[in-house]
């Protein structure tokens, strides 16, 4: 059970475990795209940054299933109406572009492009779409513009989450922080 204005551990864990496989795949894309040459010759990171971004697919599954099943704490009042339809909207955008459209849109180009995608280097995912190389310039704009809007995303929250503990001085980045026994 989680302490009045907190997270669940549960929550925690899903917050912090996929942020850190989403930002370490969206590294490695990056790198992985920008310095194929010195680093990805032989397609090593794209490998990783795939079992690491596909992961993330079914993580949201469970991740929406206990926010469903498990409310999130109360915004602070000092949050007008505006400020807290923004938070939702935010946290929206973040679901939906960076923990599943994101993910899919490189599933999309590895299918268009007949290349294979293993989830957490444990099983294959099926192509979404046959083979098209007709498209293949399409879907990596796609994959690639929207992993530069989903870093601007994610680069907002992590800005307001400091904004809320350093300016406002509220708990809202404390309520999703580890528990610290005082």
């Amino acid at each position: 059970m989680a302490k009045e204005g907190s997270y669940t551990g549960t929550a925690k864990w899903l917050h912090w475990g996929m942020a850190l496989v989403w930002l370490g795949a969206w590294v490695i894309g990056i790198v992985a795209t920008h310095w194929r040459d010195e680093f990805n010759a032989h397609h090593e990171l794209t490998y990783v940054h795939k079992a690491m971004a596909s992961t993330l697919l079914f993580l949201i599954v469970v991740r929406i299933a206990w926010r469903l099943s498990h409310a999130a704490p109360a915004l602070p009042d000092s949050m007008g109406p505006t400020m807290k339809r923004g938070a939702l909207v935010g946290h929206v955008l973040l679901y939906a572009m960076a923990l599943i459209g994101l993910p899919l849109s490189g599933w999309y180009w590895s299918s268009v492009a007949d290349k294979p995608v293993m989830v957490a280097a444990l099983f294959m995912l099926p192509p979404i779409v046959d083979p098209d190389q007709s498209l293949y310039d399409l879907a990596k704009a796609v994959h690639t513009n929207m992993s530069w809007l989903c870093g601007a995303l994610v680069g907002g929250h992590l800005l307001v989450a400091l904004k809320h503990h350093f300016v406002e001085k509220d708990d809202v980045l404390k309520g999703m922080l580890p528990a610290r026994d005082r």
